[in-house]
């Protein structure tokens, strides 16, 4: 799970210094060009945004033994994307009324200037287009998730349902079980009680024949 933060980390490092880099440019440029440079910085300070999206879910994964280090981490990456974004949002003001003072101060060229304005405006909305596509991408990401996620569920209650019924099902071949071995005992104890008694009998009945030997014996020897 770590090794998923640093490699996120290593991409926020490279986006992160090339944003830097292209603030920086933004004051030397004019015109289309200039444009151009700023919609590429508004689009890569949103794909920095999805990444820390991403390791914030990442750090949320990690054990908590080792998740004070990396929310440490986190929090300085957020504090460096809050930065930049607002030598971004400077620059961008800068270049606002840049265009304003070339619109108002500027007649000769007030078409020109008319026409590169419309052309920010045009490709302000493609970019935002580009951000609904993207949202619109998430939202049907995490539709997906829930949908398998309740079908997950349905199967965990069915599987649940069934082994409701197995356990049942064996409670009741317990109870059966369990009557046939006291039915058992019962026979078993009869059994065991007649034994007792034929034994009783079969002892009696020769104590009985024994003295009758001996009386016979000694009736016999007293006659002669």
């Amino acid at each position: 799970m770590s090794s998923d933060f640093e490699s996120y980390e290593q991409d926020f490092g490279t986006t992160t210094a090339e944003i830097t880099n292209k603030i920086g440019r933004i004051p030397k440029l004019s015109g289309e060009e200039k444009t151009q440079l700023i919609l590429n910085v508004d689009k890569q300070l949103e794909e920095v945004r999805e990444l820390m999206e991403q390791m914030d879910l990442e750090v949320r994964e990690i054990p908590v033994q080792s998740r004070a280090m990396y929310n440490s981490r986190l929090k300085s990456y957020k504090q460096e994307l809050e930065k930049l974004e607002k030598d971004f949002k400077r620059s961008r003001i800068a270049y606002s009324d840049e265009v304003r003072h070339e619109l108002l101060g500027d007649d000769g060229g007030s078409s020109e200037n008319q026409l590169i304005k419309l052309r920010e405006e045009r490709a302000h909305l493609l970019d935002n287009t580009e951000r609904l596509e993207r949202s619109s991408r998430r939202l049907e990401a995490g539709y997906q998730i829930a949908v398998e996620t309740e079908q997950v569920g349905q199967e965990i209650l069915s599987n649940l349902h069934s082994d409701r019924e197995k356990i049942q099902k064996a409670r009741e071949r317990l109870r059966e079980t369990d009557a046939n071995l006291g039915k058992s005992s019962r026979i078993l104890t009869g059994m065991l009680r007649r034994i007792i008694q034929n034994r009783i009998l079969v002892f009696m009945l020769g104590a009985i024949i024994l003295l009758t030997i001996i009386l016979a014996i000694y009736f016999n020897l007293r006659g002669h």
